[in-house]
């Protein structure tokens, strides 16, 4: 049969190639339309329960993750002539498009008593342009004085101030969120530099966007990198630039389908499917290789150019296209999860790693009929005597120690298995950033002066409409309980909900003094009933009217919708739901880690549960940082999930190539070591499972398969001619095949070393990660397959 296609593709090679070039340039149209994606809550499926809850509250209460802060730390930020480049910069920011909200210390408010008229007045503290210093140190005692601001936008033990920045929730998901966090970044630079401060930047948006960025950059780097490197390796095997710009030719076009491939699906790019082009240089390069090595063998052994054409398609094709399936077998079972970014990268490279072998199927046979025949210095590189010597060194050691190999891959295995006993599963929102780089410095800096910046919401659920006014004190006193416990935990801190608003109140009620901060008692709430109504200064109104487009004072931003001092109905409708049944604690956490953090809820959901009666309040526990623990435990659990059905999958493809039971165990166990051996290696070195490193097993597992896929076939074949045993076999098998297998084997672990120069772990991990499981497989399947065929194999297999 492939003989037969082997014919066809050469009687057809000229209107094949049309085909192919009138798809290429369809595919690179739609190439140049696809789009980064800005969408980082789709690691979990929306059906998924901690989804369906945060949803809901998104829908009630609005975004929990489009808050940006802006850090400094000075002791003299209030002396008049930075804070008045202080006001400056904070007017600045409110005109910036798709800013929101901004609120710092240079707009916050005080509620004043007015006895006339039973009202509460809210009154700027800090005017735009302060007169004189003693005015701005007026002011600064009284915001001093003021507990609803402390560890909300300064910590007075290590004098750090926060301006909280509001970013619209539409453009926080769009290509725009660039332009508006460039520059905020940009007027705040601005600012310490003529100060000489330094600014700190946190946030989900930031961060995000900067991952973003980062990620596009990379992607493109790598790309080219990708490409350059495969050059000049394909330049030194061959000594021929028309094979070298064929090869580029072959792994271009895939890269031009899969990015094509992309925008026909309604896919964007993402951090995991970034990956796709760079891999199809990397995958596509080995099967120009293998039908190369191919053709110049058989040209050397007929001396006709389309005898030796026939028998690289013959032979090679069903080798290719099972190391193609198998590859991408290995890419396309994170198809099968149920996680939308592992789903669309096992579609993507799945796909188009088939398209490749379909590519080079064509693209390399009917070139190849267009150019001369090979010159012989483009085939010395089979009586390379380096290679020889390896291949003789191959045959020594399979033939003469085979107990040898035996007790020393047991003793490898062994410490390899008690590495993976320390292998640990955890995972960080930024854990594939360096630890000197500014996103995750500045992060820390947050940490260090306000607990962090990562949403954490609760939920108090009364279960029934207007149960909050049902024991209201109660209610509240319950909250309070929680809130006290919540913030007087190192990571956490202290949250911000109505009754936080409702304490502001009260101590403005007792005419300002600090020491009346608190909740309200039965006998106090019923004189405070009266200023539950409050009313804005005219001009103050005007000035916010004027700065920031919106009617209103002051706001408070949690990292979700705005929340105005200025009026108690826009602070209750921030925190509590329209039916008055729902109320919410929102806080700020550290970045702990998915060990961590499960501990940490456990120990606040006890704490609820001993201040709520369940059989009358029920608490969900929501936010980004909820969603981001489920959604690295989702997919790790898919990514674990997914190795098993790539082992099954690819066994039945060996089974049906084979249909042998004897080479299926003979192909299965070689390439199980390099796992067992590149998952110790992660333990003793102190890699932790998380997305980006389990990735690695399924991806390192579909391209390994390939070597013993090459071995096993030309094994197979000549085992099948009369009068070869198994030793023999083996030993020509090493020979024929051993230089195409070290020079694909050179090209893989090139082409995956260049992920170890990423700036993000993740990609590093997977770099270097893939390359050692690709080097230990090279090793079993050149050394170790070969010594248990000889063990294990007969005379003849059917």
């Amino acid at each position: 049969m492939w003989e037969q296609i082997a014919r066809f593709v050469l009687k057809f090679r000229l209107q094949l190639l049309v085909l192919l070039f009138a798809a290429t340039v369809f595919m690179g149209y739609h190439a140049f339309k696809v789009q980064m994606s800005y969408d980082f809550s789709r690691a979990i499926p929306t059906d998924n329960p901690k989804s369906i809850v945060y949803q809901a509250f998104k829908e009630k209460f609005g975004e929990d993750g489009n808050l940006l802060v802006i850090g400094i730390q000075s002791g003299d930020l209030f002396k008049k002539d930075i804070f008045t480049d202080y006001i400056a910069l904070n007017e600045q920011l409110r005109k910036v498009p798709a800013v929101d909200n901004v609120l710092s210390v240079t707009s916050a408010v005080n509620l004043v008593k007015n006895d006339s008229s039973g009202k509460l007045k809210a009154v700027r503290l800090f005017s735009d342009h302060p007169a004189s210093q003693a005015e701005i140190d007026s002011c600064k005692k009284i915001f001093l004085g003021l507990p609803f601001y402390r560890g909300l936008l300064y910590n007075p033990a290590t004098n750090a101030w926060l301006i909280a920045i509001h970013v619209n929730k539409n453009v926080i998901n769009s290509a725009k969120r660039n332009l508006t966090i460039h520059e905020i970044t940009r007027l705040g630079e601005q600012f310490g530099k003529a100060h000489g401060l330094d600014l700190h930047y946190s946030g989900l948006p930031l961060i995000r966007t900067i991952m973003a960025i980062k990620i596009s950059r990379e992607m493109t780097w790598f790309l080219l990198a990708s490409v350059v490197l495969s050059a000049v390796i394909l330049l030194v095997f061959f000594r021929s630039v028309s094979t070298m710009f064929l090869s580029l030719g072959v792994v271009i076009t895939g890269v031009l389908f899969s990015l094509g491939t992309m925008h026909l699906l309604g896919y964007k790019i993402t951090l995991l499917n970034a990956l796709t082009p760079p891999l199809m240089v990397v995958i596509g390069i080995p099967n120009c290789v293998y039908f190369l090595n191919k053709y110049h063998t058989a040209y050397l052994q007929t001396g006709d150019k389309r005898q030796a054409l026939l028998l690289m398609i013959s032979k090679m094709g069903i080798v290719t296209l099972f190391c193609n399936i198998s590859a991408a077998i290995g890419f396309g079972v994170f198809a099968l999860t149920r996680s939308a970014i592992l789903n669309e990268f096992g579609v993507i490279a799945g796909i188009n790693i088939m398209m490749l072998f379909f590519i080079s199927f064509i693209l390399i046979p009917s070139v190849l009929s267009y150019l001369p025949p090979p010159k012989p210095k483009h085939i010395r590189y089979l009586d390379n005597k380096w290679l020889l010597a390896i291949l003789r060194q191959l045959e020594t050691w399979t033939v003469r120690h085979r107990r040898p190999i035996y007790a020393i891959t047991l003793i490898v295995l062994g410490f390899s298995v008690a590495g993976i006993l320390r292998l640990r599963s955890e995972g960080f929102i930024v854990d594939d950033l360096p630890k000197k780089d500014p996103i995750y410095t500045d992060m820390k800096f947050f940490e260090r002066n306000f607990k962090g910046v990562m949403p954490l919401e609760i939920v108090v659920d009364t279960r029934k409409k207007n149960g909050i006014r049902i024991n209201t004190l109660t209610t509240f006193a319950k909250i309070d309980s929680l809130s006290n416990y919540i913030g007087s935990q190192p990571e956490m801190a202290r949250p911000l909900s109505l009754v936080e608003g409702i304490k502001f109140l009260r101590q403005a009620y007792y005419d300002g003094d600090s020491a009346d901060y608190g909740l309200p008692n039965s006998f106090d709430a019923v004189f405070l009933v009266p200023y539950l109504t409050m009313k804005t200064d005219k001009a103050d109104k005007d000035h916010q009217t004027d700065q920031t487009g919106q009617a209103g004072t002051g706001s408070v931003d949690t990292g979700s919708v705005k929340k105005p001092l200025g009026g108690l109905g826009d602070l209750i409708n921030s925190f509590v739901d329209s039916n008055h049944q729902q109320i919410r604690i929102s806080v700020n956490m550290a970045d702990v880690g998915s060990r961590r953090l499960p501990e940490i809820l456990q120990n606040v959901e006890q704490k609820a549960g001993a201040l709520f009666d369940s059989s009358k309040y029920t608490l969900q526990f929501t936010g980004s940082s909820v969603t981001f623990l489920e959604g690295s435990s989702f997919i790790i659990q898919g990514l674990k999930s997914s190795i098993v059905w790539a082992f099954v999958l690819i066994a039945g493809c060996m089974l049906y190539l084979f249909r042998s039971l004897r080479i299926l165990i003979c192909s299965l166990i070689p390439n199980i070591i390099p796992l067992v051996i590149t998952a110790g290696v992660m333990g003793w070195t102190g890699v932790r499972l998380k997305p980006s490193t389990v990735i690695v097993f399924s991806i390192a597992l579909g391209i390994a398969i390939d070597i013993t896929i090459r071995f096993l076939v030309n094994y197979k074949q000549e085992l099948g001619k009369e009068g070869r045993d198994s030793q023999q076999t083996v030993i020509d098998t090493i020979y024929k095949t051993g230089i195409s297998i070290i020079y694909t084997s050179l090209v893989l672990i090139a082409g995956f070393v260049i992920f170890c120069f990423s700036t993000f772990g993740g990609i590093q991990a997977l770099g270097w990660l893939t390359s050692l499981t690709l080097v230990v497989a090279t090793l079993t399947n050149l050394i170790f397959l070969p010594v248990l065929l000889m063990s294990l194999g007969k005379k003849r297999v059917q």
